[in-house]
């Protein structure tokens, strides 16, 4: 089974702008990438689970997200760190409900069937009270920052309750 961080997007992996859907209003948090590098070395997958309600108030298109999460996939590889997947709710409750929504947990629930995820040992770490009840439904741990904070502390403690990284025989 895989070992995952859950990640919301605004406010933890770029600066919190009210909806980002532009390329040039998105911003990396200043130590995402050593903090995922970290954690990617210690065999955590990624998983991006964002809520883009802009959609549903057609503030913004499905192609404007798609266009800037292709950037931040870009600034990802660029710095050897792998997205494993981008799971977004377009959905708003005073448009349409959903269950795929945060405070929900459907989007953390088929990443954890898709990518065959032990929740036992993965983490969400998120800016709001939502994305911690997300976790919770899902029954994945979670840490509640700050937005635009520091991660770098929250992967010291997560690295401090994971399993160490198997080696490719399955030993340790």
């Amino acid at each position: 089974m895989n070992k995952a961080i859950f990640l919301d997007r605004d406010g933890v992996i770029n600066k919190e702008v009210n909806y980002v859907f532009r390329v040039e209003d998105f911003v990396l948090t200043d130590d995402i990438i050593p903090t995922l590098k970290k954690l990617q070395a210690a065999g955590f997958i990624f998983i991006v689970v964002t809520n883009q309600s802009g959609i549903a108030k057609d503030l913004y298109t499905h192609e404007d997200v798609a266009i800037v999460h292709a950037h931040m996939l870009s600034l990802m590889q660029e710095n050897g760190i792998t997205i494993s997947e981008i799971y977004y709710c377009s959905h708003h409750p005073d448009v349409e409900p959903c269950i795929c929504r945060k405070p929900d947990s459907g989007m953390l629930e088929k990443a954890i069937a898709r990518f065959n995820i032990d929740v036992k040992h993965s983490f969400m770490i998120g800016d709001k009270e939502r994305d911690i009840q997300a976790a919770e439904k899902a029954g994945v741990r979670a840490f509640q920052i700050e937005s635009d904070s520091s991660l770098m502390g929250i992967a010291e403690k997560i690295l401090d309750q994971a399993p160490p990284k198997s080696s490719p025989s399955g030993r340790t």
